[in-house]
């Protein structure tokens, strides 16, 4: 199967590596130091299931990487826009695949829950497959990409179409990816993990984020328990709103993150501590957003919405 990578970050960087040692055809799109040390040196990977490098075919322009099976997204939610351009170059014709054929797909793995439409909007919903992922990586320098843990979950499923099943497509892709030694799950509809992980990730990234804190010192604090807890609560009442059933419950996230090590920083933070922009749109903002229109009160989650957006553009804000 071909793969083309756009965003060759930590997670990009990761699952293509992945891939390429798997004996996949996968093209990288990346830009800058990085780039140039994928094509001298190959890509890295430092991971407690072991470290290994592999040589890459790396570039900047998508038109020299030509058309790909599976175009795997996964740049920032606020970069999107920017690369679309980039992704449709990467289809391999211009007549949209059916859900159940074969044809170019677009694999979406932005954290939140607008990416997969933003994505339709350009290249049309039949060649959407939208996907979540649970990984902590980073680039720790040109050409390498360091692994925290060994966790790496990734959830794909339709989000357009006929989500009564699980398509043959997805699965085909769940199939490749479980062969490449990857964590992978098929499901009929990618609406609710989407809106599951939103439910942790929202409060995580918002609590820790405005308070400049890691989770174990906010945790001590029976408070932030109960504020934390009201906030994914307000996330999956949103989603009931939109008519997406969600099996993970406000119990449920608070486990999750109950058994996080107390050192641990949500991606959001580091963005922040590095000056880099943030998702607030995505995460908070749209939680507050949707929950307004739909008449579904986020008292907290558009707290935090407000609190942290004079920050959304990072140091290059004026």
């Amino acid at each position: 199967m071909r793969f083309g990578i756009v965003g060759s970050g930590g997670v990009g960087g990761y699952y293509g590596a992945r891939l390429v040692r798997a004996g996949h055809d996968v093209g990288f799109l990346a830009r800058g130091s990085h780039l140039r040390a994928m094509r001298e040196r190959g890509l890295t990977i430092l991971s407690q299931e072991g470290d290994f490098t592999v040589p890459v075919r790396a570039e900047e322009d998508a038109a020299r990487l030509g058309p790909v099976d599976v175009v795997v997204l996964a740049v920032k939610n606020y970069d999107v826009a920017s690369v679309l351009a980039q992704v449709k170059t990467l289809l391999a014709s211009k007549e949209q695949p059916s859900h159940g054929a074969p044809g170019t797909v677009v694999v979406t793995l932005q954290n939140g829950v607008d990416s997969p439409s933003e994505v339709a909007a350009a290249v049309g919903e039949a060649a959407v497959i939208g996907g979540t992922t649970y990984i902590s990586t980073a680039i720790t320098e040109p050409g390498v990409i360091r692994q925290a843990g060994t966790l790496h979950r990734v959830v794909l499923g339709e989000a357009f179409g006929d989500i009564s099943r699980v398509s043959p497509r997805v699965q085909a892709l769940r199939d490749v990816l479980a062969q490449a030694g990857l964590n992978a799950e098929a499901v009929a509809d990618i609406r609710a993990p989407l809106w599951e992980k939103l439910a942790f990730l929202a409060a995580m990234s918002g609590f820790c984020t405005a308070a400049r804190s890691s989770i174990g010192p906010l945790r001590e604090v029976p408070f932030f328990r109960e504020m934390f807890r009201e906030a994914a609560a307000e996330v999956l009442r949103v989603a009931a709103a939109e008519g997406v059933s969600t099996t993970t419950r406000p119990d449920d996230v608070m486990r999750f993150m109950e058994a996080m090590a107390p050192e641990i920083r949500p991606s959001m933070m580091v963005d922040f501590d590095a000056g880099k922009p943030l998702e607030v749109e995505y995460l908070q903002g749209t939680v507050a957003r949707r929950g307004h229109a739909l008449g579904v009160p986020t008292p907290v989650m558009s707290t935090l919405y407000s609190v942290l957006m004079p920050h959304v553009r990072g140091a290059r804000q004026g």
